[in-house]
């Protein structure tokens, strides 16, 4: 029982002198924390959007190549 007790104390004191430091040594206020985070979680969401936008306009080349190919294989073929 005590050592769970004392336990508990140095992992809430811990928590303490991690969330002090972690305040006293931040590089930018909370208000611009959050700023330059909303930021670039928007230029990463955008950077997904294009990047979805160029792979998906490859394979729907792609498709349209094998849609030809297929075509074409079916036209080469003589009627049964």
């Amino acid at each position: 029982m005590r050592k769970t007790v004392y336990l508990i104390i140095g992992v809430l004191a811990g928590a303490a002198v991690g969330a002090a430091t972690a305040i006293l040594l931040a590089p930018y206020s909370g208000q611009e924390m959050q700023s330059r985070i909303r930021t670039r979680a928007q230029e990463l969401i955008e950077e997904g959007k294009k990047a979805a936008a160029t792979r998906r306009a490859e394979l729907q080349a792609q498709l349209e190549s094998f849609k030809r190919s297929a075509d074409k294989t079916k036209a080469d073929q003589p009627a049964a």
